[in-house]
Formats: C-alpha cells, sequence, structure tokens
C-alpha cells in the first residue's frame, strides 16, 4: 500500500451479526476475522475499518491513520511532538491481531488516534508484558502463553518500562478494543 489509509475502529455487541451486516452495506469480505475482531479494507475511498467485539456497542472506539512504512510514522511522530502534541509511542507493539510500529494521541475532545503502520500480521490478539496491558485493559482477558523474548510494547495501555526481567505474555481478549 503506497498511500495513507483513514481508519474506523467501531463496537459492536454481536460480531457475526455485524459482519454479515457490513459484507451487505460495503459489498465485500472482511480481509481478517478473528472471534473478537474482523476488518474490512476498502480500496476507495481507502478506509480500514475495524470492528471490535466490546465497548459501547454503536460507538467509535478509535480513529487512525495507516501509513505506507515505518519512516512515514516516524516522521508523522517528530512532526506532531514538534506541535506540542502529547503522544504514546508503541514501536513493535502486537495489538488486535497484527505487529505495528505506531503511536497514539487524544484529539481535542479525548477521542484516541492510532498512527500506524503494519509491520506484519500476527495470530494472537496482543502481547504485553502483563495482563492488565492488553489492549484496552479493562476487557477481560486470560493468559495464552508466555513469550521468553521482551518486546517492552503494550497496546492501548499507558506508557511506562517494561522491567528488563519481565517476560512479555501472549493475550486472547474476551472483548476487543472499545
Amino acid at each position: 500500500m503506497s498511500h495513507n489509509t483513514f481508519h474506523v475502529a467501531l463496537s459492536v455487541k454481536d460480531l457475526p451479526t455485524a459482519i454479515e451486516h457490513y459484507r451487505k452495506i460495503l459489498g465485500m469480505e472482511p480481509a481478517k476475522v478473528k472471534p473478537d475482531y474482523a476488518k474490512f479494507e476498502l480500496a476507495d475511498p481507502p478506509v480500514i475499518l475495524s470492528l471490535n467485539l466490546g465497548g459501547e456497542p454503536g460507538t467509535v472506539s478509535h480513529l487512525g491513520i495507516r501509513y505506507a512504512g515505518t519512516g512515514e510514522v516516524a516522521t508523522e511522530l517528530v512532526r506532531t511532538k514538534a506541535q506540542g502534541v502529547d503522544v504514546r509511542e508503541q514501536p513493535g507493539t502486537t495489538c488486535c491481531y497484527a505487529k505495528a510500529d505506531k503511536f497514539w494521541v487524544h484529539d481535542a475532545d479525548g477521542l484516541d488516534w492510532e498512527m500506524y503502520t503494519l509491520l506484519e500480521d500476527a495470530e494472537v490478539h496482543s502481547i504485553v508484558s502483563t495482563p492488565e496491558e492488553a489492549c484496552c485493559a479493562a476487557t477481560n482477558t486470560e493468559e495464552v502463553t508466555s513469550q521468553s523474548q521482551a518486546t517492552g510494547n503494550t497496546c492501548c495501555a499507558s506508557t511506562g518500562s517494561m522491567p528488563v526481567d519481565s517476560q512479555p505474555v501472549q493475550i486472547q481478549a474476551k472483548k476487543s478494543c472499545g
């Protein structure tokens, strides 16, 4: 993908019903479907629509922009910081079944914006240092497996450094961001 793509994440209460409804609305199949997450990728206009199980149904979980590469994310991060906007950096984080370089900002009303590039798809929802740091930590999560390699990245969690001796944990969210 050589251009930027707008991203909209919606909270839904019934993922299969929402997927079927958006198939009809958009006239296409989702690009990715997991038990608690689905993603549609529209080419024109370029939009990534993600459906996240949980949160308040029918509301926007967050907005964002997917950039073509890590260089573009880094450029936007520098520019945004220079404007005095608070950012939460998450390079190389795994969240919502994807590994990405990203940073987060809030708009003037507090809505989260995710600025990112997709590095690769992931088979797990999140890889974090503790279950409490999983995507939208207020949701119920269960530990799936421990990883021996520390990443220091969290999804949708406040910034902070992970102790060097911590072991990241793969998380399968029962509810997703929202």
